[in-house]
């Protein structure tokens, strides 16, 4: 296995961890007896932990090295995620996700740094498929629980199977990693506490939120904008959240070699228009099939503008790599958290479908600061032209 295939392992992992959680929220729902409302502000509690993962986990990061990281972070969140369903009710459940979460936001800040460091050594991208490797497991583990719910699989054994299977396997893989060199240039300052973004990182920002906010619009708002809109049948529906989801995964594990050979800035601005595209086909769409296209090409398009920004904010020189990703990590998340909320006032006050086109004027602000990411030239760290790779 080479180097950065265990990186990639690092987020199937984590993946797979989290959508076995995930898949069986309706299973979770009906133990602990919880509403909706409640159901959300246990999720709520996951999403703290994790931007507190986010905020506070880079010193930890770069004192213990990605090997150890990649231990700690992964077992730990899929330890805590498998520990959940066992709680006999949400209130002892409550810091568990909290936990989980944290381990979870720290798994992120380890996974970016070590991918972007990788590509230096390679002299080419890898951060899309890094990112493809998330959405594929969050993907096969969704498929393999709706088998496993069909059979009447308790959630509990489940959550066993999954923690079994991510130690065993990450035991073999993640005891072959070794760190890469930072790059040159990018760790020479003092890695401050909590990482803040700094006025030139803001573009980055909004290019890495402008996808995310389609992200969460299409996977929390999909099944019931079809159902509401074309009283869709709960397959139909549900094709909406597995078309994006499956679309993004292509586009993620596919766009690497595209990146290298047209530079970061057209690919992100091809990506982001075929996004408002897919927004657009979503919000005046008077067809179930139209919408599911429109989901599609927003999958697409939302692929891999988030691992650029990524790649960008970590070869930037002005601070540390692992400080300008967890500054853009943070950000972004906080825009990934409070979207969907926000687009669901917007649906109840103004229409589902409204929600959509609200999406759109970030999607053409990300584009016209697209600029602000980084050429090719210099994912190696220095002045040399990038290597292309079958």
């Amino acid at each position: 296995m080479k180097p950065h295939h265990r990186i990639f392992f690092i987020q199937f992992a984590v993946a797979v961890s989290l959508g076995a959680l995930v898949s069986r929220l309706p299973d979770l729902q009906r133990k602990f007896g919880v509403s909706e409302s409640e159901l959300g502000l246990l999720l709520a509690v996951m999403s703290t932990g994790v931007l507190c993962g986010l905020t506070f986990s880079v010193r930890f990061i770069e004192r213990l090295g990605a090997r150890r990281m990649a231990f700690i972070t992964v077992f730990g969140a899929s330890f805590f995620f498998a520990l959940i369903p066992f709680m006999p009710s949400a209130l002892p459940a409550l810091p568990l996700f909290f936990i989980a979460g944290l381990f979870t936001g720290a798994f992120e800040i380890n996974a970016n740094i070590e991918t972007d460091r990788h590509e230096a050594l390679l002299g080419y991208r890898i951060m899309s498929r890094a990112h493809g490797m998330w959405s594929l497991g969050f993907f096969m583990t969704a498929f393999i629980a709706a088998g496993l719910r069909q059979a009447g699989v308790s959630i509990e054994l489940h959550s066993v199977l999954v923690l079994l299977a991510v130690l065993i396997s990450g035991s073999i893989v993640f005891s072959g990693i070794r760190s890469a060199p930072p790059r040159k240039g990018t760790e020479t300052k003092k890695t401050p506490l909590v990482a803040f973004p700094t006025v030139g990182l803001l573009p980055l920002c909004l290019i890495g939120a402008a996808p995310l906010l389609a992200e969460g619009a299409s996977v929390d708002w999909s099944a019931i904008y079809m159902r509401d809109v074309f009283a869709a049948a709960p397959f139909v529906g549900g094709l909406s959240v597995t078309l994006f989801s499956l679309c993004i995964a292509i586009g993620r594990l596919g766009m690497d070699p595209i990146v290298d050979r047209f530079n970061p800035r057209p690919v992100a601005l091809t990506l982001l228009a075929i996004a408002a595209v897919g927004l657009v086909l979503v919000a005046t769409a008077m067809h179930p099939v139209i919408a599911l296209i429109g989901f599609g090409l927003t999958g697409i398009g939302c692929s891999s503008v988030y691992p650029l920004a990524i790649s960008a904010a970590a070869r930037s020189t002005d601070r540390a790599a692992s400080v300008n990703v967890a500054a853009l990590g943070q950000t972004t998340f906080l825009v990934f958290f409070a979207g969907p909320p926000l687009l669901g006032f917007i649906a109840e006050h103004f229409g589902i479908r409204f929600s959509y086109w609200a999406v759109v004027p970030v999607i053409l602000a990300a584009l016209l600061v697209s600029r602000a990411l980084a050429p090719a030239a210099s994912i190696a760290g220095g002045p040399e032209p990038v290597k292309t790779h079958g």
